[in-house]
C-alpha cells in the first residue's frame, strides 16, 4: 500500500485551516482517510472563542478515531457522532447557533477487504480509480448551484446559502447535517487507488482546466500530492490577469491525499 499526503497554506502568515489524516489497523487489511477544509469566516464570526484550526483538528481527530475503531457504524453515523463530540467540546463557551460558527467540508473514506466506503460533504473531492484506469469523481455539487450576483461577493453569497434548504451544507454544530452527505460503497476489487482533494487542490481541474479528473489522479500518482500542489501554485502566480481565478483569492489552503491499495 502506498499513502502520500501534502498540504500547503494559502498564506504562510495565516494558519492552514485544512486537516488530513490516514490510519491503518494494527492487523488485517483496511484503513481510513479523512480530509477537512475549514471554512474561513468573515470578520464578526459569532460568539466562538475557538478558531477554525481548532475546530478541524477536533473534528478530524474524532473522524479518524471513530472510522477506524467503529467499523460497525456507517460513515454518516461516524460524521454525526464526530460533529456531536466536537460541538460538546465548546458548547459551554460558544454560541453554536450562530451561522458562522466554525465549520468544514468533509471527505471520509474507509476500506477493507470487502469494500471502499465514501462520504463527501461540500466542495472537496474524492477520486476513485478502477483497475482498468477509469476514474470516478465523487462530488457534492450543491455549492456550484448557489446563485451568483455581481452585486455581492461569492463569499457573501456562500454565507447566505450555507446550511440552508436550497443551498449547501457543511459540518458545523448540527449532527443532522451528516444525512446530507454524498455517500456510497464500492466493492474493493473495483478500486485500485483513491485521492482526496480540498478545493485549493481541485483548482487544477476546476479553475485552470489543466486536465480532467483522470489526468489529475495521474499527476498525483506520478509527481505525488506535493507535485499537484506545486503546479497549482505555479498556475495561480501565472494568472496575473485573473482569467481563471476571477474574484477568488489568489492562493487557498490546499491538501491532497493519495492512497494506492
Amino acid at each position: 500500500m502506498r499513502i502520500e499526503l501534502a498540504t500547503a497554506p494559502g498564506d504562510p502568515a495565516r494558519p492552514n485551516e485544512d486537516w488530513a489524516a490516514t490510519a491503518l489497523p494494527a492487523a488485517g487489511r483496511g484503513g481510513t482517510l479523512v480530509v477537512l477544509d475549514g471554512v474561513t469566516p468573515p470578520p464578526g464570526n459569532g460568539d466562538c472563542v475557538h478558531d477554525v484550526p481548532w475546530f478541524t483538528a477536533r473534528l478530524g481527530g474524532a473522524l479518524a478515531e471513530l472510522s477506524g475503531s467503529r467499523r460497525d457504524i456507517p460513515l454518516t453515523g461516524i460524521l454525526a457522532e464526530s460533529i456531536r463530540r466536537t460541538a460538546d467540546a465548546h458548547r459551554g463557551t460558544c454560541d453554536l447557533s450562530h451561522p458562522r460558527t466554525p465549520q468544514a467540508t468533509v471527505v471520509l473514506a474507509r476500506w477493507d477487504e470487502e469494500a471502499v466506503e465514501h462520504l463527501v460533504l461540500s466542495d472537496s473531492a474524492l477520486l476513485l480509480e478502477s483497475p482498468d484506469d477509469v476514474v470516478r469523481a465523487v462530488l457534492d455539487d450543491r455549492l456550484d448551484r448557489v446563485p451568483r450576483s455581481s452585486l455581492v461577493s461569492d463569499e457573501v453569497a456562500d454565507a447566505l446559502a450555507r446550511n440552508k434548504e436550497g443551498g449547501f451544507f457543511t459540518a458545523a454544530a448540527d449532527p443532522a447535517v451528516a444525512a446530507r452527505a454524498v455517500t456510497g460503497r464500492t466493492p474493493a476489487g473495483e478500486v485500485r487507488a483513491l485521492a482526496a482533494l480540498t478545493d485549493g487542490a481541485t483548482r487544477w481541474v476546476e479553475k485552470f482546466h489543466e486536465g480532467d479528473w483522470a489526468g489529475c489522479l495521474a499527476l498525483v500518482r506520478k509527481a505525488g500530492p506535493q507535485g499537484l500542489l506545486d503546479r497549482v501554485r505555479e498556475l495561480e502566480l501565472a494568472d496575473t490577469g485573473r482569467r481563471h481565478l476571477g474574484r477568488g483569492k489568489t492562493h487557498d489552503d490546499a491538501t491532497a491525499v493519495y492512497v494506492e491499495l
